[in-house]
């Protein structure tokens, strides 16, 4: 995985590489503590987790990826993303 990448699957955090990203282990530990499963299909998010992948994909530099569509989108997409994932 390339440095700096930020990887969604499930409406949720599959992978990432922040190395020399101010605050961003600190996210990631909230992250973890809070819960977490290894499977992120089975990850069910708290709303304080899914405000932390927000401002994971603020620190992201440029977009994020997809992993179940293997494509890159904004910002702004990937937060969408996130926040209405399974509420259809």
């Amino acid at each position: 995985m390339e440095s700096n990448t930020l990887r969604l699957k499930w409406g949720t955090l599959k992978a990432y590489d922040f190395t020399g990203v101010d605050g961003a282990m600190e996210l990631i530990n909230e992250y973890s503590e809070l819960g977490s499963c290894i499977s992120c299909a089975a990850q069910q998010d708290t709303p304080r987790q899914k405000q932390i992948i927000c401002e994971l994909i603020d620190l992201a530099p440029g977009k994020v990826y997809l992993d179940w569509t293997s494509e890159y989108v904004s910002k702004e997409e990937a937060k969408k993303y996130v926040l209405e994932y399974g509420k259809d």
